[in-house]
C-alpha cells in the first residue's frame, strides 16, 4: 500500500485525474439500478412510450460514457505505473553492476535472478487493471451512501457484508504471505539446479550426475507443487468465501427490501435497484480481496529489492591523479577469506617503481588471482595498504583505476556482445585504427578472418564456448585498450601454444621498455628469471620477497618448448 500511495504522490496531476475520472465512472454506474427504478415505477405503472424511450437513451448515453471513461482510466492508471515500473528495474539493475564483487559473490545467481525478477511482480500488481480496481474501493462508500437514501437499513446490511468481505480479505493475504516466500526460496533452488543442467553439460554427463540433478529436481518439484495446491486452494476460498459473503448479502437485501415491500415502505422498483446497487457495492471489495498474491508477491519482491539496495556498492566517487606514473607499494599486506581459519598471506610488503617486473608465484589455492583482484581493487585486504603512487586504493575511485590499468585475469570471460564491442569495453571510443593495433598485438586477426562477421560476430554464453586460448587473446586484446601504467598479467601463459606464449613474451617486454610497471601471477621459471621483484607465496604466513634490481628480460617461449619436448 505503501509503494500504491508513492505512485500517487508523485504525479499528484494524473492521480487527480485518475480519481475525477473513477468517480465519473461510478456514478455513470449508478445508470443501471436508477434506470431499473424508473421503468418499474414509471412506464410499468402508467405504461407512457414516451418515458421508456427516454429513460432507454439516457442509459444507453450512460453505457457508452462508461466504457470510453474506463478506456480513458486504464491510460491513466497505466501512466501512474510506467515510470516507477521503469525506475524499480533500473535501479535493480544498477545495484547489481554497482555491488562489490565479494558481496555479490556471496548471493547465489538463482537468488540475484529472482532479485531482479521481483520488478516483474511489482509491474504484475501495479498494473494498470488493478490500479483502477483498488481506486474503485473507496467508492464503495459511495454506493452504501445511495443506498442509505432509498433505505438506511439495507444500506447498514451492505455495509457489515462489504466490510467482512474487506477483513476476509486481508485476513488472507496475511495466511499467503508465509506460504509464498517459501515458494520463492524453493523457486530459487530449482532455477539453481536448472543453472546447473544447462550450463555444466559436460560435467553432468562426464561425471553420470544427472541422477543426482534429477532427484534434487523432483524433490523441488514436489514441494513447490503442494506449495501452489496450498496457494490455489487459499485463493480459491477467498473466491468462493466473497461469492458467498455476496449471494448472503443478496437473500439479506431481498429479504429484508420483501418486508418493507408488503408493509408498504418500499415499492418493488426501489427493491431490485437496492439489490443491484448492493451488488456495485461490493464488487470493487470482491476485487480487490481477490489481488491478494499478487501484491504479496509485490510486497516481498520490494523488500528483497530494498535488502539488495542497502547492500555494500563500489565508491562512485574518490581520489584519482592526474598522470599516474605507475608505482605500486604494498605495505604490510593480508587477506584471509570469510570463515577461514590461516590467511592467505600476511606481513606483505613490497615497492616497486614504475617500469618494474613484479612476478607473484604460487600453487594453487595459494593466493595468486587473490592478489592480483586486490591489485585490481575488485576485493579489499583483510589489513594494510595497497598504494599507487602514494594513494591508497581504497580511497582511488574504482573507474578511474580501471583504466589506469592492463589487467589479463586467468578466466577471463565477457558480455554477450560483439567481439567489437567487447574489446571496445574500457575505452568505447576507441577508433578503428588503435583497435586492429591491439588486435595484432593480441595475436587475434588470424581468427577473427576466418569469421563470416569478422569483429562484429557476437559472443555467445559468455564466450564458455570459446577455446581458452582465444579467450585469453580476446581478453588481452580488450586489456590493451586502457593504456594503463600498470600491467597486470594472472597466468599469462596458461592454456597458450607457442605463438600465445611468444605474444605474452612481447607484451610483457614492450611494457617494461616503456617503463610501465608489470605484475605477472605465473610459476613460470622463464618469466621469473626475468623479475626485479619477485614473491613467493608458498612460504606461509609471510610471503618470501626477492628483489634482483638487473636481472634480465623474460623469455617465455623457450619454455614452452621445453614443455612440449618433455
Amino acid at each position: 500500500m505503501k509503494d500504491l500511495l508513492s505512485r500517487f504522490w508523485a504525479r499528484p496531476v494524473l492521480a487527480t485525474e485518475l480519481l475525477v475520472a473513477s468517480l465519473i465512472v461510478n456514478v455513470l454506474a449508478l445508470a443501471m439500478p436508477l434506470f431499473v427504478i424508473q421503468v418499474l415505477n414509471r412506464y410499468v405503472a402508467y405504461g407512457v412510450d414516451a418515458t421508456l424511450a427516454t429513460l432507454v437513451t439516457g442509459a444507453l448515453i450512460a453505457v457508452v460514457m462508461e466504457f470510453f471513461l474506463r478506456l480513458v482510466r486504464i491510460e491513466l492508471a497505466r501512466g501512474l505505473s510506467i515510470r516507477p515500473d521503469q525506475e524499480i528495474s533500473n535501479a535493480g539493475f544498477a545495484v547489481l553492476t554497482a555491488l562489490k564483487a565479494p558481496v555479490l559473490e556471496r548471493i547465489p545467481p538463482s537468488h540475484r535472478r529472482e532479485i531482479l525478477e521481483g520488478a516483474d511482480n511489482i509491474r504484475s500488481a501495479y498494473s494498470a487493471t488493478n490500479l483502477a480496481a483498488v481506486v474503485d474501493v473507496p467508492f464503495a462508500i459511495m454506493f452504501i451512501g445511495v443506498l442509505f437514501l432509498l433505505s438506511p437499513e439495507l444500506a447498514g446490511i451492505t455495509a457489515i457484508f462489504s466490510t467482512l468481505a474487506f477483513f476476509a480479505g486481508l485476513l488472507i493475504m496475511g495466511t499467503l504471505r508465509g506460504m509464498s516466500g517459501r515458494m520463492v526460496a524453493e523457486g530459487r533452488d530449482r532455477s539453481a539446479l536448472l543453472g546447473t543442467a544447462l550450463q555444466e553439460i559436460d560435467t553432468v554427463r562426464a561425471f553420470n550426475a544427472q541422477a543426482f540433478l534429477r532427484h534434487g529436481w523432483d524433490r523441488k518439484i514436489n514441494s513447490i507443487q503442494n506449495l501452489y495446491r496450498k496457494i490455489v486452494s487459499r485463493q480459491g476460498f477467498v473466491q468462493s468465501l466473497t461469492q458467498v459473503i455476496t449471494a448472503l448479502m443478496g437473500i439479506a437485501v431481498i429479504s429484508v427490501g420483501a418486508i418493507f415491500a408488503v408493509q408498504g415502505e418500499m415499492d418493488v422498483g426501489a427493491l431490485i435497484g437496492a439489490n443491484i446497487i448492493a451488488a456495485r457495492a461490493i464488487q470493487p471489495i470482491s476485487r480487490f480481496a481477490q489481488l491478494g498474491e499478487v501484491f504479496v508477491k509485490a510486497r516481498q519482491s520490494m523488500s528483497m529489492l530494498a535488502e539488495f539496495s542497502r547492500l555494500p556498492r563500489e565508491l562512485d566517487r574518490g581520489s584519482a591523479k592526474r598522470d599516474y606514473k605507475g608505482g605500486l607499494e604494498l605495505k604490510d599486506l593480508a587477506f584471509a577469506h570469510p570463515n577461514a581459519s590461516l590467511p592467505l598471506f600476511e606481513s606483505l610488503s613490497l615497492n616497486a617503481a614504475s617500469g618494474s617486473l613484479v612476478t607473484i608465484s604460487g600453487g594453487n589455492g595459494q593466493g595468486k588471482t587473490t592478489l592480483a583482484r586486490l591489485l585490481v581493487g575488485l576485493i579489499e585486504p583483510n589489513q594494510g595498504q595497497i598504494l599507487v603512487d602514494g594513494l591508497d586504493l581504497r580511497q582511488v575511485l574504482p573507474e578511474w583505476w580501471r583504466r589506469q590499468i592492463i589487467y589479463l585475469a586467468q578466466e577471463p570471460s565477457f558480455i554477450n556482445a560483439t567481439i567489437g564491442e567487447n574489446i571496445r569495453l574500457l575505452n568505447p571510443d576507441l577508433e578503428s585504427e588503435r583497435l586492429n593495433q591491439v588486435v595484432e598485438a593480441a595475436g587475434l586477426r588470424p581468427f577473427i578472418d576466418e569469421l563470416p562477421q569478422g569483429i562484429e560476430t557476437p559472443i555467445m554464453d559468455n564466450g564458455r564456448s570459446l577455446a581458452l586460448g582465444i579467450r585469453r587473446r580476446l581478453a588481452l586484446a580488450r586489456a590493451l585498450t586502457s593504456d594503463g601504467r600498470l600491467v597486470i598479467l594472472d597466468e599469462p601463459t596458461e592454456g597458450m601454444d607457442m605463438e600465445g606464449c611468444a605474444v605474452m613474451s612481447a607484451v610483457i617486454n614492450d611494457h617494461k621498455k616503456n617503463s610501465r610497471t608489470v605484475v605477472v601471477l605465473s610459476s613460470d621459471p622463464n618469466i621469473i628469471s626475468g623479475a626485479s621483484h619477485h614473491i613467493d607465496l608458498t612460504s606461509k604466513p609471510i610471503p618470501k620477497v626477492t628483489i634482483k634490481p638487473n636481472a634480465p628480460a623474460p623469455d617465455v617461449v623457450p619454455g614452452v618448448d621445453e614443455r612440449e619436448e618433455a
